[in-house]
């Protein structure tokens, strides 16, 4: 009898270790169910988040030329214009070709002949472009025409300046090109310093100083007024114009010395187109002569010559836009 109850209550024993273990087996698989899933969760929002942050690997991109598909970050890069090219460097962006016969001094390493020479602003070798296969191919104003053959090789990206709208077409150029090169910030951050330039020489330009910007060439003297390739001095530097009337066309008004001395400019601004082209400046001998010496500028000082690296050659990149903001300032010390 003894040993029956033993057995009894040796087999109850059982029977509840058994049941206890079952049910922290079934809890600790009902706890450790949630945790998977909510790793899983987790990984599919990460998922979600990379897919949403992925950069586009091109973008579509309208010029007035036309509307066209260019790769993000290209490898292969030729450019012909300057303004371009100088905000590319300051980007840091690797250049495989340029036109190095018209490269200006400030950007003289693109002579080196790790670069590909791609011909002239004017006159472009195509069969070394064909050689080089480009990603991307950027243009100015000057290779408009040969925007069609161009486009033949490889995407074209033209840059041209509406000087109608000057500041606000810089300003588009720059912001694409950061959206080309994936530098969006690095750009934001360089018009911004721009833009506190301007308004820094805002406070020392006075609106009552008239001011005359004439390109010098060969002996001639073309002004340029509101809405020119150098309307930047009076529409965002805040000098009034001598002459509200001066025909807006590609190479300036053509004006006489008699015309100067007439309208008298508090300041006269000078671009030596001969500089460019002979390398040699000739525009002082042919401003500064008896007749313009009876004028406010000179008597004053006050006849400044700007670079034509800068103001002629360039004159819409971040690196040329912020040195002409320099030099007017410099002109006002």
């Amino acid at each position: 009898m003894k040993k029956s109850l033993l057995l009894v209550i040796l087999a109850f024993s059982m029977m509840m270790l058994l049941a206890a273990c079952g049910s922290e087996d079934s809890e600790g698989s009902e706890s450790s169910e949630p945790v998977v899933e909510e790793e899983q969760e987790g990984q599919e929002q990460q998922e979600e988040v990379e897919e949403e942050t992925e950069e586009p690997s091109e973008l579509t991109i309208t010029h007035e030329l036309g509307d066209i598909t260019v790769p993000v970050n290209p490898e292969k890069v030729v450019v012909f214009d300057m303004n371009a090219l100088e905000t590319l460097d300051k980007m840091g962006v690797n250049v495989t070709g340029v036109p190095q016969a018209n490269i200006p001094a400030y950007l003289s390493q693109y002579e080196d002949a790790s670069y590909e020479n791609v011909g002239t602003l004017f006159e472009i070798d195509y069969e070394k472009l064909a050689e080089i296969n480009p990603d991307l191919i950027i243009t100015g104003g000057r290779q408009a025409e040969q925007y069609d053959d161009l486009s033949e090789l490889a995407p074209v990206l033209h840059m041209s300046t509406d000087y109608d709208n000057f500041y606000e077409s810089f300003q588009s150029n720059m912001t694409t090109l950061g959206q080309v090169f994936n530098q969006e910030a690095f750009i934001a951050k360089e018009l911004q310093a721009i833009d506190d330039a301007i308004a820094a020489l805002n406070e020392k330009v006075s609106s009552e100083e008239t001011a005359l910007v004439v390109l010098a060439n060969s002996g001639n003297v073309n002004a340029y007024g509101t809405g020119s390739r150098f309307g930047i001095i009076h529409e965002k530097f805040g000098f009034t114009p001598v002459d509200e009337s001066i025909e807006v066309t590609t190479h300036g008004m053509n004006i006489s010395f008699e015309y100067i001395v007439d309208k008298d400019p508090d300041y006269i601004f000078v671009v030596d187109r001969d500089l460019v082209v002979t390398g040699e400046p000739a525009a002082q001998d042919t401003i500064e002569n008896e007749l313009v010496q009876n004028t406010k500028a000179y008597q004053n000082g006050n006849i400044h010559y700007l670079n034509p690296d800068y103001w002629y050659i360039a004159g819409g990149g971040i690196v040329s836009v912020s040195e002409m903001v320099k030099a007017i300032e410099e002109a006002l010390q």
